[in-house]
């Protein structure tokens, strides 16, 4: 992949991460370190060793300790106020022109290879998502329908519905990861839709149901499938259990992939 074709990847870290304070008081969730490399080095590492150079960080709080590491920024001034989509937005007059737009997520952590795999799609919205991920839940929460979304998907792998709190598991095909890609020709299109929809305020909308939106309006949204590498660090206990399994230095399902 040269630097003209590669994607322009944005990384969304403007949030507080309220649920692991108190390591959150003092850094920006994306600095939060597992096995000794925050989230966000590892995932701008991952995204190089795949051949995506161009990055951009949105950032909110804390932002001062991500322009430090050197990184290019630009900064949501209501990070409390507003959801990722806002954040993405915020960085709309860095949108690539001629490249695809590739967005991650803050509090994630993927593998290489997850990478590669939304890189090889050419639909004009790609998105992963994880349809092992009970597995993942079962071990971060007691009811992990609690904290499940819907996603269904039609038989060309377009997603049809995604979003809504479920009422059981067969209205689940899957989870999105927190990682998409927008294709070049599409970008304009793309913005104009989320301006319509904000009307030129500060929206806050969460981006699976910007995605649904999307869906609504006649896009074709199409499924990354993946089974696992990688993960999501969105509370203390999904932090200590992570810590604790690549402690134990054992072939883990999980996290093997994290040292590799």
């Amino acid at each position: 992949m040269t630097e003209q074709d590669s994607p322009r990847a944005i990384h969304l870290a403007a949030g507080q991460g309220t649920r692991l304070r108190p390591i959150t008081d003092d850094r920006p969730k994306p600095l939060v370190e597992l096995g000794g490399q925050s989230l966000l080095e590892r995932n701008v590492e991952t995204l190089e060793r795949a051949g995506v150079d161009d990055q951009l960080v949105v950032t909110g709080y804390r932002a001062d300790q991500i322009r430090d590491l050197g990184y290019e920024t630009v900064h949501n001034d209501v990070y409390d106020e507003t959801e990722m989509v806002y954040s993405l937005f915020c960085a709309a007059d860095q949108f690539p022109e001629d490249r695809e737009l590739l967005i991650s997520y803050g509090d994630i952590l993927y593998e290489q290879s997850v990478v590669e795999e939304i890189l090889a799609c050419d639909a004009p919205m790609c998105v992963v998502v994880d349809r092992n991920w009970r597995e993942l839940w079962a071990e971060r929460f007691d009811s992990p329908l609690d904290d499940a979304e819907t996603l269904q998907v039609d038989d060309q792998g377009h997603i049809t519905e995604i979003g809504s709190r479920p009422a059981g598991y067969d209205e689940i095909e899957g989870q999105y990861i927190g990682l998409l890609k927008v294709r070049h020709d599409y970008l304009d299109e793309f913005e104009a839709v989320y301006g319509e929809l904000s009307d030129g305020g500060t929206t806050s909308v969460e981006m699976t149901h910007f995605i649904q939106h999307l869906i609504e309006t006649g896009w074709f949204v199409q499924v990354v499938p993946i089974e696992g590498n990688w993960l999501e660090v969105d509370t203390i206990e999904d932090l200590n259990w992570y810590q604790s399994e690549l402690d134990r230095e054992t072939d883990q399902r999980h996290l093997v992939w994290i040292f590799d």
